[in-house]
């Protein structure tokens, strides 16, 4: 008996003798729901340190118009992708951000927060814990797409970037539970290129 035969057999009882039309059937919509299914789970590649910053431009909490190629060749970009405002874990990485924020800005640095919120709840939460630095509003996480920053949990991702004035990437750090964790290990490698 060849192997086909013997699936159809196979498949046919399991369908509990339906028709071969039925089966034929339930095979198409399986292998397009199956189909759908790998092709939206697929794994983005996360950028890595040596590729160079996708352009971008989103809007910021003030409603300006960020566009990261302006910043290329003048500082040394810190983005960081948070899963959202007000959050605890998210407000503690925030938070630390803010308190090191000299230390950021002297050793020529910008800090840039992202996540898919809107520009008022952003205004909002720089507004509510003094945030001195930029956030930008990435509706349906285009950005963090072209990052390739992973979700977890079925929410958005925790990652950073740092980029030189190359515009190349030259670190990252991904820890998705502890938030202030990225400020320390980000201000660590910048202290490096001192």
């Amino acid at each position: 008996m060849d192997t086909e035969r013997w699936l159809q057999g196979r498949l046919f009882l399991y369908l509990g003798g339906r028709s071969r039309l039925s089966l034929i059937k339930f095979m198409m919509t399986t292998s397009l729901f199956a189909g759908l299914f790998l092709a939206c789970n697929a794994q983005r590649k996360t950028l890595a340190p040596g590729d160079t910053v996708p352009s971008f431009s989103l809007k910021d909490q003030n409603d300006s118009l960020f566009d990261v190629s302006d910043y290329i060749g003048k500082k040394i970009l810190v983005i960081y992708f948070y899963p959202k405002d007000e959050s605890p874990v998210c407000t503690r990485e925030a938070c630390s951000f803010r308190d090191s924020y000299s230390d950021f800005t002297n050793a020529g640095a910008m800090v840039v927060g992202v996540n898919s919120a809107s520009v008022e709840s952003h205004k909002h939460f720089q507004l509510n814990h003094q945030l001195p630095f930029t956030l930008l509003s990435d509706p349906g996480n285009k950005v963090l797409k072209l990052f390739g920053v992973k979700s977890r949990f079925m929410i958005s991702g925790r990652e950073t970037f740092v980029i030189d004035k190359s515009g190349k990437i030259r670190f990252t750090y991904d820890s998705f539970t502890n938030g202030p964790a990225h400020e320390a290990e980000a201000l660590k490698f910048i202290k490096t290129l001192e």
